[in-house]
């Protein structure tokens, strides 16, 4: 048995101590999946080291190879520039010292890193989840999709939903090409919809609204909408036609929406990062 492995081993390991690795944490922690004698994190940066270990009691570690040589599973989240010198350092290490990666379920949040990069990086028998998060996960309220590698069992795969509900929800899909369209949609979606709000406040505060007054209302309207769309089962177009009264408000301001293209420009928005992320998936 190698050194790392003798000292306790652990259920989830995370390589790198991020944001989307803390809001995991946070979760799974919350939920009661996993204590936290049951994980261990590192990352080379000691303010994120001690930033773990103080909120979640969980232990940390400067050395990638002890994470993986210690935990079942394993959250890689690293920034997509980092990750092949990380993971070809795993795979030397792990060779040298008799461990067979095999044995390990990764699960990668790193966008743009495909499975076969993968399996190229840690060999073919690697057992690899690809998923595509997003930001809100971060109070809970993510949405992730997931593809399982060639080798994955189901069993992974119900892990990794267990591990990715935690923190919002998620969905599994088969073909990995689908997690570009993912990432142009809940991937980069937030920042479409702090867009929108920031628009619809700006606009109030130009027709005297206080900021203050102006971001709560929109916010307040956002999140009714989102939690009446979910309570009825309607669909967007009934709803639309249930607030928009003919001659009224809400018709002046869709003709506005409609004149300016504003579906067009949102699919179009949605295309583009979907094209940015197949590029960088080939880079």
């Amino acid at each position: 048995m190698n050194k790392a492995a003798s000292i306790g081993a652990k259920k989830l390991g995370f390589i790198g101590a991020g944001n989307m690795a803390e809001a995991l944490a946070r979760g799974l922690l919350a939920a009661k999946l996993f204590a936290p004698s049951e994980l261990i994190a590192s990352d080379l940066e000691a303010v994120r080291r001690r930033r773990f270990s103080r909120s979640f009691k969980i232990e940390t570690t400067i050395d990638n190879l002890e994470v993986v040589h210690r935990s079942r599973a394993v959250v890689i989240a690293l920034k997509p520039q980092t990750i092949d010198q990380a993971l070809e350092a795993i795979r030397t290490g792990s060779i040298a010292a008799g461990v067979t990666l095999a044995g390990r379920l990764f699960i990668s949040i790193a966008a743009g890193v495909t499975i076969a990069r993968f399996q190229r990086l840690l060999g073919a028998n690697v057992r690899v989840i690809r998923v595509m998060p997003n930001a809100p996960a971060m109070v809970g309220q993510g949405m992730a999709a997931l593809v399982r590698g060639a080798k994955v069992s189901r069993a992974d795969q119900a892990l990794a939903m267990r591990l990715l509900r935690a923190v919002g929800d998620a969905i599994a899909l088969e073909d990995e090409s689908l997690l570009d369209p993912v990432t142009g949609l809940s991937g980069s979606g937030p920042a479409y919809v702090y867009l929108f709000i920031k628009s619809m406040a700006d606009a109030a505060i130009s027709e005297g609204l206080t900021p203050q007054d102006a971001l709560r209302m929109t916010l307040q309207t956002v999140r009714g909408a989102e939690l009446n769309m979910r309570k009825s089962g309607l669909d967007p177009g009934a709803l639309i036609r249930l607030v928009a009264s003919p001659g009224g408000t809400t018709e002046a301001a869709l003709k506005q929406f409609a004149e300016a293209r504003f579906s067009d420009i949102v699919a179009d928005a949605v295309r583009a990062a979907t094209a940015r992320s197949r590029e960088l998936g080939k880079s």
